[in-house]
């Protein structure tokens, strides 16, 4: 019976994966487009854009979504009705036990899983009309760089097992050579401004003809003159002229700029010269609804030539508002200007809608109102959330969260927010779970003392957040509670360009069940008790948990004569103390850091952009000047609080291209450290590990490093970390897609402790060695709002081993499978 199956669905899928099953006899269905350049065949995705038919998408060669297509059957019953009709006996039988009904719906799920395979794109078929209408477009597009004599021509291959190639074969002709220049400005205004712009022309002499150079030049005198008062200029002032007389492949061109604009009055068209606008008048409607528009307003307040006014009481004060409108009166109209405006009040998040009208007035013709209409949000929102959550650490689970918003909670646009969390997830350790609580306070300014608020222009949207909460977390390792307050600073230097200034962003970490520390580091119990058996001379002896555990660490730790008979298994003991010290302790971490972010995405569909960031933190460095008290361990405490001193670096480099059309290639790395100074430990939480989806796939979370050690202990951690991945992404059938990933790093000591192994501490280029491989595939299904991916890692080179590091456990037996939320990178 399996060897029936088997051959059945061997011989369906035979079936289905013949891509021609649904082409005519008189049809040919495209495979392949071919394009050859002066008889140079072009691979370049430049000139694809330009072609109407290409073949079916593939994937390792295969058209899989045409094969989904054709399992379809365009000649089946569309209806219930007409499946009964074919199928008389299934839907009797159907409808006389149970009833019509039944049988109607036993009817849709046949049509709802045929129609389901047809959906996928079928077979593309060779259509001349569209071939045509492609060498139409790839010799316009040749035209546009400057080879106006191009000559396109194609050729339709067809072939017996009704399949077919195009080939495009163009013959660019010689390019046409920019020669005489001239720029004429008959407006005086216009001249004046032009020539003390100090602008210089994209177009040169000498250089090749191409449209983007004339629509760029365009473009930045457009730019010119609407920043200079010029509101109403247009690109239809610009005019082009270029000779297409001369037979020596060289052009003159003329640029003229109009003097006059065109408007219409009294059903005839006049003209106007250009002049220089100036904002005479600036009015802020605060509270505006377009049911309200006709009615009066009944509050106003002027604040540095500006009016507020409101139908009802004004809400907002004047002085922080007046902050996000940067054309102000006597000043001439730029379009940067109100383009700044535009934005800033967006970012406010107090606004459904902010829409600005200029409207000229005065009898010279040169003036102009503003009115900004604002429609604000409500003014309290409750918010509810719910979201399938993942991490290095937490598995899978899910959380909600609650949340009140109080918008211009005190009449300067500021965002009020009090926020409820709760999670449940499965762990390392089993179940688990975190409640918190936490309130925010976003002011879109600066708040700080000094005069610093003035350090950074509010062009750049400056931004303060204090936040302040505590959480309660359960078997992530210990149970902790944590307390968190933060002040923050963050601006935008440009659209690319983020900074954020963290002040004061403090933690407090207390563990609460410290005496569970060997049940959830089972390991380190087990090599404690191997320790304790031969201390003891007892090979049946198993040490009490916790007190006599804790208690046999210190005796040891002071017995030299154990330490000199017994000196591995004495370090062991060592190092077994010092991280419980260190993963019991609580920490106060008060940090001060500086983050830069570079990224160049324009949006969320762009595929080929640049991601950096660079984060320097400090902790304890200030908070430490105030205290010189130490513990009985040497650690400096601030109200008897360890006191958590290092210096951290993080840097992270992203990049992606766009491979095709549905393809993209990634790449990221990286590169972490972490420097302790005053004797301090490195709080467990803002240790480096290695291993988990978004990290190395091929291990475990906290399983790989550090260094070439395979210490077999639940959680590892570092000091220094380096990390690098490259992953290919691409399409399968619809919302399912594909990757193909290589995972590269590790995780090192640097902090020259003595507990160390050599084997785990980074010593310079001769531990690169040490970096470990992972490799492997993973599908995700993508939801446009939402990513569920599966990874599979594959252990490629295992530092750690001692003979054939290279593939020894690249199999499925020892592979990771990582569930993931959205990409890893």
């Amino acid at each position: 019976m399996k060897k029936l199956s088997f051959y059945f669905l061997l011989v369906f899928i035979l079936v289905s994966c013949n891509s021609t099953k649904h082409v005519a006899e008189d049809e040919h269905m495209l495979t392949q487009n071919y394009i050859f350049v002066d008889s140079v065949r072009d691979k370049s995705t430049e000139l694809q854009k330009y072609v109407l038919q290409k073949p079916n998408p593939r994937l390792l060669d295969l058209p899989i979504a045409l094969y989904f297509h054709n399992i379809g059957n365009h000649n089946k019953p569309k209806t219930p009705t007409e499946w009964g009709e074919k199928n008389p006996r299934s839907y009797n039988f159907i409808k006389n036990v149970f009833s019509e009904k039944q049988s109607i719906a036993y009817a849709k799920s046949f049509i709802n899983l045929n129609n389901w395979f047809l959906k996928y794109d079928g077979p593309v078929i060779v259509n001349e009309k569209k071939v045509e209408n492609t060498e139409n477009n790839l010799w316009a597009y040749y035209k546009t760089q400057g080879f106006f004599k191009s000559k396109v021509v194609s050729k339709i291959n067809r072939y017996d097992d009704k399949k077919a190639t195009v080939d495009y074969y163009i013959d660019k002709g010689k390019p046409t050579i920019l020669d005489t220049i001239k720029l004429k400005i008959d407006s005086p205004v216009l001249d004046s401004i032009y020539k003390n712009s100090g602008i210089s022309s994209l177009l040169k002499t000498g250089d090749q003809y191409n449209d983007k150079t004339f629509r760029d030049e365009a473009s930045s005198v457009l730019k010119l003159y609407r920043n200079n008062g010029i509101y109403h200029f247009t690109e239809s002032a610009l005019g082009f002229y270029v000779d297409s007389t001369r037979t020596d492949y060289k052009t003159n061109v003329d640029f003229l700029i109009s003097k006059d604009r065109l408007i219409s009055e009294n059903g005839t068209y006049i003209k106007k010269p250009f002049k220089v606008h100036k904002i005479r008048e600036v009015n802020v409607i605060t509270d505006y609804s377009y049911t309200k528009k006709d009615e009066v307003h009944t509050d106003s307040i002027s604040y540095k030539g500006i009016n507020f006014l409101a139908h009802g009481k004004i809400k907002y004060n004047p002085k922080y508002l007046a902050q996000s409108i940067f054309l102000k009166p006597d000043e001439i109209y730029k379009d940067t200007l109100r383009n700044l405006t535009r934005s800033h009040l967006k970012s406010l998040k107090n606004f459904k809608s902010s829409n600005i009208i200029f409207t000229p007035i005065g009898g010279s013709g040169d003036e102009l109102k503003m009115d900004v209409f604002l429609s604000p949000l409500e003014k309290y929102t409750l918010g509810f959330e719910t979201e399938l959550t993942h991490s290095n650490i937490r598995e899978i689970g899910t959380s909600a969260k609650f949340s009140i918003t109080n918008r211009n909670a005190f009449r300067g646009a500021e965002l009020l927010k009090l926020s409820f969390l709760g999670s449940y997830f499965t762990s390392n350790n089993g179940p688990g779970w975190e409640i918190g609580v936490d309130a925010s306070l976003e002011i879109p300014r600066f708040v700080a003392p000094f005069g610093l608020a003035k350090l950074v222009p509010k062009e750049m949207s400056p931004r303060t957040l204090f936040s302040i909460g505590s959480s309660f977390q359960k078997n992530i390792g210990l149970d902790r509670q944590t307390f968190t307050f933060l002040s923050d600073y963050r601006w935008q230097y440009n659209r690319k360009k983020t900074i954020q200034l963290e002040i004061f962003n403090t933690q407090y970490i207390q563990n609460l069940n410290i005496d569970r520390f060997f049940n959830i580091y089972s390991s380190e119990y087990n090599n404690l008790n191997s320790v304790a058996q031969t201390y003891y001379n007892d090979p049946n002896r198993e040490l009490n948990l916790p007190a006599e555990a804790v208690s046999f660490m210190s005796t040891v730790s002071n017995d030299n004569s154990f330490k000199t008979s017994n000196p591995e298994e004495y370090n062991t003991t060592l190092n077994i103390l010092n991280r419980y010290n260190i993963v019991t302790s609580d920490f106060l971490i008060p940090v001060l850091a500086y983050s830069y972010t570079y990224n160049s995405q324009n949006s969320f569909k762009d595929n080929n952009f640049k991601f950096f960031k660079a984060r320097i933190a400090n902790s304890g460095n200030v908070l430490g000047l105030f205290s010189k008290d130490y513990n009985n361990k040497g650690k400096k405490t601030f109200a008897k609080i360890p006191l958590a001193q290092y210096f951290k670096t993080d840097l992270e480099y992203k990049q992606f291209w766009g491979v095709g059309e549905n393809s993209v290639f990634g790449f990221r790395t990286f590169l972490g450290a972490i420097l302790t100074y005053d004797n301090s430990d490195i709080p467990f939480t803002k240790s480096y590990f290695a291993g988990g989806s978004n990290d190395i796939r091929a291990w475990q979370t906290y399983g790989l490093g550090p260094g070439s050690k395979n210490t077999g202990l639940e959680y590892n951690v570092g000091s220094f970390k380096f990390l690098t991945s490259a992953e290919y992404r691409f399409n399968v059938v619809s919302k399912l897609k594909g990757a193909l990933f290589v995972d590269a790093g590790n995780i090192w000591d640097i902090t020259g402790s003595s507990f160390v192994d050599e084997d785990a501490k980074f010593k310079g280029l001769s531990s690169l060695k040490d970096i470990a491989v992972g490799s492997g595939f993973g599908a995700r299904l993508d939801f446009s709002f939402l990513i569920l991916r599966v990874d599979v890692g594959f252990k490629t080179y295992e530092p750690y081993l001692n003979n054939s590091k290279w593939f020894k456990n690249y199999n499925f037996a020892n592979a990771v499978y990582n569930i993931g939320i959205n990409y890893p990178f």
